[in-house]
């Protein structure tokens, strides 16, 4: 049986992954969605395609819900064509501001969970799989305010790359998405204590056309897929500026 499987499916970038890969891929015989929220899986289930869409509430940062999932790949033994780790949240705010839980919950879900859940499905995985990881443009330099976020994205960034040399033998491509801000819930719960800045707001894309990019670059084998000029002028100059540059003009805004 050949499946996709898409965490944080219940909103945002995964559900729209979900939307996009039921429409595209017609090898897929199921679309395994998950989340914690059951009544937003289903709503997103109800989505047309061709594939079935199997909703799984489950909150993957738990290792009971995972060892559970794990059961349930030794019982179906299914073909994982593709895995989307679309989970992940963030919060603003300075790093001495912020409550202990939510700065841990960040490394929980953006690291640690979208490791282990790759670290599950790579035994059902075949030549001409893939992998995709959603980062963040915040991982090409460090952000005052965003300090703990932006790191967790830079591990998701410098994981995906050393994964895809590592898989490259097996025919396993893996893409590493760096967005910049998209139009999602992501930045309601992320303001929860601060307002993002004025130029993120700018720069702000729709999810449909960041994921729409991703997909193409996944079928392309590419190894980083950033949507817009705007962020790839960004990521251009992160690469051949000191970041100790960005920081200080950071500090004086």
């Amino acid at each position: 049986m050949n499946i996709a499987i898409v965490t944080g499916a219940s909103s945002g970038m995964g559900a729209e992954c979900v939307r996009q890969l039921n429409k595209a891929y017609t090898k897929l015989d199921e679309i395994w969605i998950i989340a914690r929220r059951l009544d937003r899986l289903r709503e997103v289930a109800d989505c047309k395609g061709n594939a079935l869409i199997r909703p799984i509430a489950m909150d993957i940062t738990n290792d009971a819900h995972v060892d559970a999932l794990i059961d349930a790949f030794r019982e179906v033994k299914p073909h994982i064509r593709m895995l989307v780790n679309a989970a992940g949240n963030g919060v603003i705010g300075r790093f001495d501001d912020e409550s202990y839980d939510d700065e841990l919950s960040m490394i929980d879900l953006n690291c640690r969970a979208l490791t282990a859940f790759t670290k599950i499905c790579l035994p059902y995985m075949e030549k001409n799989s893939r992998i995709i990881n959603f980062a963040s443009a915040a991982a090409f330099l460090p952000q005052p305010e965003f300090a703990v976020y932006a790191a967790t994205k830079s591990y998701v960034l410098s994981f995906s790359r050393a994964l895809r040399k590592e898989l490259k033998g097996r025919g396993i491509a893996v893409t590493a998405v760096c967005p910049g801000p998209v139009a999602t819930e992501f930045f309601e719960i992320a303001e929860k204590h601060h307002s993002i800045a004025a130029y993120k707001k700018l720069a702000m894309v729709r999810p449909a056309a960041v994921v729409e990019k991703a997909l193409k670059d996944s079928r392309a084998k590419r190894e980083v897929s950033v949507y817009s000029a705007a962020m790839n002028i960004f990521r251009f100059f992160t690469k051949v500026l000191p970041h100790s540059l960005f920081l200080y003009f950071w500090k004086e805004a």
